[in-house]
């Protein structure tokens, strides 16, 4: 039996009332100096209430915290840090106006000595280089926050949790906008911070990670810890069966043919950020995904299609018209839909109610005026909520107060209002749980079976090898190849992704 007093963390019987609603019920955990504990749970399971507990945005109902034995008291985010506790959250906290050097220090600014004191710029600019190389972040400490793609920040928020030396790290979905090398950089990290005697919660619906990072892992439903088990002894079908309380069928069930005819072709076309042309083609019913590291460009490609930014040279074709997409506007009117990686930053207006954003899309392509003309908002929206199987309490519930699961169907449904031939997903699972992502395939699988054309950039292997037709490849910028589904193998991919194969 090991001693409370050799444990580092300790949280018992933790229980969170909001009204009307029983988040967490008498939750307890354990951690050790240098473990790494996964928690897993759908959304809405209670490990983001139970994280913020510890991190002193909520205080539990019930239950005590212990640090190194000793009972504390975690009133606010200042306590935790100065109890050695640090918390990535999913949802990136930085400031898109400031540069690197000035998010990671944030509150912690370094001062000169004197009489007079001044942010001693240079001395944080050489410790931010340090914390960046140390994650794989190759962008000057200058360089603007607002400026980087979503994967870019995810390393900066990183640094900045880095940049402080957190005996407890929490780490909440970290690697959900990071490519597999980036991804394997963090897991370094991981590893080496473990050995430094750091302890780790490691939360994440991505089973592969939990089987490889942690030693233990807890599960959440229903606001309920249903079980714990070491992680050499469990495997991926275990530890979803205990999230979801069921045996989940196969997740992928794509049996759908796309048809010769082409929907979209790009020939020749070029952008502004990227000096290379690009020519394809996507199928009707067909889902072209698009694999590579950050950086490689496919939200570029993916967001001048959609007229973000114009398209400079070359020529789109939809249904064999040749077209021009100037604007996300005239992308709309010639019928192609994006669904955008950051859905909180770019898909959604989070402070309105779920039906006004399901309709947004038709508002934007039609005008408010001819669509109440042509049906009511309340219909409409309750039609979308049923086709796309949201759980919300109201049509009038605010969306920001929806599981991520619900809040992506929501971004889907306002562009299917817009009945598009193209749909381009970015990312369109990032960031939500197994049994929500099964249903976002589902609804991907029925949009091509019923015709629609879909370029689907993902980052997770599996996403990609089992939805798409066809893998169009990109390596810096350039698209370096194709893959048939009947050829399509994780190795020969990474490999065309990483330039190591043409």
């Amino acid at each position: 039996m090991v001693q409370a007093s050799s444990l580092h963390l300790e949280m018992r019987g933790i229980s969170k009332n909001f009204p009307g609603v029983q988040a967490l019920s008498n939750v307890s955990l354990h951690l050790f100096p240098g473990e790494c504990l996964g928690i897993i749970g759908e959304n809405g399971a209670g490990k983001s209430t139970l994280i913020k507990i510890l991190g002193g945005v909520h205080s539990p109902t019930a239950g005590e915290i212990l640090i190194d034995g000793l009972p504390v008291t975690i009133d606010t985010p200042a306590d935790a840090t100065d109890l050695g506790i640090r918390i990535i959250h999913q949802e990136l906290n930085l400031c898109d106006n400031l540069d690197v050097t000035s998010n990671i220090f944030l509150g912690r600014e370094t001062c000169t000595g004197g009489p007079v004191r001044l942010l001693d710029r240079k001395r944080m600019r050489q410790s931010a280089r340090a914390l960046l190389d140390r994650v794989g972040l190759q962008v000057p400490t200058s360089t603007v926050v607002g400026a980087l793609s979503t994967g870019m920040r995810q390393l900066v928020e990183i640094a900045k949790a880095l940049a402080v030396e957190a005996r407890i790290l929490v780490m909440d979905e970290p690697t959900s906008a990071l490519s597999q090398s980036e991804a394997e950089r963090l897991f370094e990290i991981i590893r080496r911070l473990n050995e430094e005697g750091v302890s780790i919660l490691y939360i994440s619906h991505r089973m592969p990670e939990i089987l490889r990072l942690t030693n233990r892992v807890l599960c959440l439903r229903d606001g309920l810890a249903v079980g714990e088990v070491a992680t050499d002894q469990t495997n991926h079908d275990e530890l979803v069966r205990l999230m979801i309380g069921r045996d989940l069928a196969d997740v992928f069930e794509k049996d759908n043919h796309p048809a010769n005819t082409v929907t979209l072709e790009a020939r020749s076309i070029r952008f502004t950020g990227l000096p290379n042309t690009f020519s394809f083609q996507i199928h009707r019913g067909e889902i072209l995904g698009l694999a590579g590291l950050v950086g490689a460009g496919r939200t570029e490609l993916a967001s001048a299609l959609f007229g973000l930014p114009p398209i400079a040279a070359g020529q789109v074709s939809i249904e064999g018209r040749p077209v021009r997409i100037r604007s996300p506007r005239d992308a709309i009117r010639l019928g192609l839909s994006m669904v955008p990686e950051d859905r909180r930053r770019y898909g959604l207006v989070l402070p309105q109610t779920v039906a006004e954003n399901l309709v947004l899309g038709v508002q934007g392509r039609d005008g408010p005026a001819r669509l109440k003309r042509a049906k009511p908002i309340e219909q409409m929206a309750h039609e979308l909520i049923g086709r796309m199987r949201i759980k919300t309490p109201s049509p009038e519930t605010v969306a920001m107060n929806l599981s991520g699961g619900n809040q992506q169907k929501i971004v889907l449904g306002k562009w299917l209002a817009v009945e598009p031939k193209v749909l381009i997903l970015d990312e369109p699972t990032r960031g939500i749980d197994v049994a929500a992502k099964q249903e976002i395939y589902r609804i991907i699988c029925d949009l091509a079976k019923a015709g629609l054309a879909i370029l689907m950039i993902s980052s997770e292997m599996e996403e990609i090898l089992g939805l798409s037709d066809r893998v169009m490849v990109m390596h810096e910028g350039h698209i370096v190849g194709t893959v048939e589904r009947s050829e399509m193998d994780e190795e020969k991919i990474m490999r065309m992704a990483s330039g190591l194969d043409p």
